[in-house]
């Protein structure tokens, strides 16, 4: 029988990559990140470096060789109870893309908020992004974590062309 070959390539392999708080020198680059998804909505350069800046504790970079190849960025919500990380973009290089990165980026911050007593995620994903939806829910099921969806904008609530908003809220399997 044939050796099995790993498709595992040393800038994929799990221990390749480093993950980090951002830093305002990454603002760029996840800029970049963000627009070549070609999906998410993108923000402006300014605000990547803010949120480089204002939101690195409830934000976290994933780097290969000390480059960016990933990021989700997220803040508490101020004055929710309980403490809630919401979560506002995931991205993954191309490059990088398929090997799990964007979960593993999730319970790493995921991880790092808890000690914080931040345990409830929130985040908003459109009803025809696949992949988001599976993506938060095999992380909440992963943490053993409920996940729920509710309905939070409507098309109407925009002032541009743009899909509904549903908000998916993940929260221990014990909590009220």
């Amino acid at each position: 029988m044939m050796p099995t070959q790993s498709r595992t390539t040393p800038t994929t392999a799990p221990d390749a990559v480093k993950f980090r708080k951002p830093q305002i020198s990454d603002g760029v680059r996840l800029w970049e990140i963000a627009k070549d998804t070609q999906v998410l909505d993108l923000n402006s350069s300014y605000s990547y470096l803010l949120w480089c800046r204002d939101f690195r504790e409830t934000s976290i970079v994933a780097t290969v060789n000390n480059r960016a190849v990933g990021f989700v960025t997220g803040y508490v919500r101020p004055g929710v109870v309980p403490a809630t990380l919401f979560v506002w973009q995931v991205a993954v290089d191309e490059e990088h893309r398929g090997h799990g990165l964007a979960g593993r980026m999730l319970t790493s911050l995921m991880d790092h908020v808890a000690l914080q007593g931040v345990w409830a995620l929130e985040t908003t994903i459109s009803p025809d992004n696949a992949a988001s939806i599976a993506l938060f829910t095999s992380v909440a099921h992963r943490r053993g974590c409920t996940i729920t969806r509710q309905e939070l904008f409507s098309p109407k609530d925009f002032p541009d062309s743009h899909e509904s908003e549903d908000l998916y809220i993940i929260s221990p399997q014990n909590a009220s």
